[in-house]
């Protein structure tokens, strides 16, 4: 170990995650040190909670020879923990429910809309509109005057949901 070495709080992994998601933050963690296979290697079973320390533990000895394998084993061991993206046309399935503010119904969209991650803005801002009631304000600015990106989808929506706010 490198004689000014502190290990980064990790959270540990449990078992019921994406492998993926917990290796790039334990990457992301020790950055300074990725240079250091050996280093990687030997601090990576303390980002583990218990069911992924046992896995570790039950690893044959000399049979990892780099940390480059060690993840690879990690993801193959851990790999029905990894969630299935979903399909971009699930947004065209989004509606804003009809007690639902614009808040909420953002929220969960943009929530959708990250974990399927990204994509055409220009898709983002249709399905966003399409799935608004059709008498909202909101959905007759963004067909009469669709935003050229995403940013300008975002400004408009938050416009929309300061008038809803003071209305209420």
């Amino acid at each position: 170990m490198p004689s000014r070495f502190t290990r980064p709080p990790f959270i540990s992994y449990d078992g019921k995650t994406s492998p993926v998601e917990h290796v790039s933050h334990y990457i992301q963690m020790i950055s300074l040190y990725n240079q250091n296979d050996a280093l990687m290697c030997k601090v990576f079973p303390s980002s583990l909670g218990p069911t992924a320390l046992r896995w570790f533990n039950g690893l044959r000895k000399e049979s990892i020879h780099s940390f480059g394998e060690l993840i690879q084993e990690f993801g193959v061991r851990f790999m029905t923990c990894s969630q299935v993206p979903r399909p971009l046309d699930t947004l065209l399935f989004m509606k804003m429910g009809a007690w639902e503010t614009l808040q909420s119904y953002a929220n969960r969209y943009w929530e959708l809309y990250n974990e399927i991650g990204g994509g055409n803005e220009k898709i983002a801002a249709s399905t966003f509109r399409f799935g608004l009631p059709e008498d909202l304000e909101l959905r007759e600015s963004l067909t009469k005057r669709p935003p050229e990106d995403i940013r300008q989808l975002i400004r408009r929506i938050e416009e929309y949901k300061r008038l809803e706010d003071d209305r209420q």
